[in-house]
């Protein structure tokens, strides 16, 4: 559970910077409120991603965002086909967010957090060790894009609490904490 809240932080804190260009500082307040409820809360999971899919001319990190509001839908679902369906539309929804901003911290922590918390059988968790080792590429050449110093700390706690990282990656993650 703490997991996840860490998760929602860092999705949350990532928002601001990811959906600005297309919405209002009002609209961000109220998809933060309203993200942390979806979490738990499949009609409003649904509601917030038909708002975000209506959106023009999508921004990477917006479609990366769509891309996470997929997986929800995956982890509200009750049926194990949709859940599948959801979780490999959120795979080619965060491939496409990746294909238009390849460098993008922030779009690379989101698919890494998905596929962290995605069940290992089902094999669905591809870009684990590539997005990591594009995560680590941006702390070792301290280049964070539009990220602020609060997500850039977040992220870092988030790689290190994964388990996931070596000895030498979790040495270049501390210095950012």
């Amino acid at each position: 559970m703490i997991k996840l809240k860490i998760f929602l932080f860092l999705l949350l804190t990532s928002i601001s910077t990811m959906v600005s260009a297309q919405l209002s500082p009002k609209e961000i307040a109220s998809l933060k409120i309203n993200m942390t409820k979806a979490v738990d809360n499949s009609k409003l999971t649904d509601s917030i991603y038909i708002k975000l899919n209506k959106l023009p001319n999508k921004t990477a990190q917006i479609t990366a965002y769509i891309a996470v509001l997929e997986a929800l839908k995956a982890k509200h679902s009750w049926n194990p086909y949709n859940k599948v369906k959801y979780v490999k539309d959120a795979q080619n929804t965060f491939k496409s967010a990746i294909a238009a901003d390849k460098d993008n911290l922030e779009i690379r922590f989101l698919r890494y957090s998905t596929e962290h918390y995605t069940p290992s059988f089902l094999g669905l968790s591809k870009n684990l060790d590539n997005d990591k080792k594009e995560i680590i590429r941006h702390y070792k050449n301290q280049n964070f894009g539009i990220a602020d110093a609060l997500l850039v700390k977040s992220i870092a706690k988030f790689m290190i609490a994964s388990k996931r990282c070596t000895v030498e990656e979790v040495k270049v993650l501390q210095k950012h904490i």
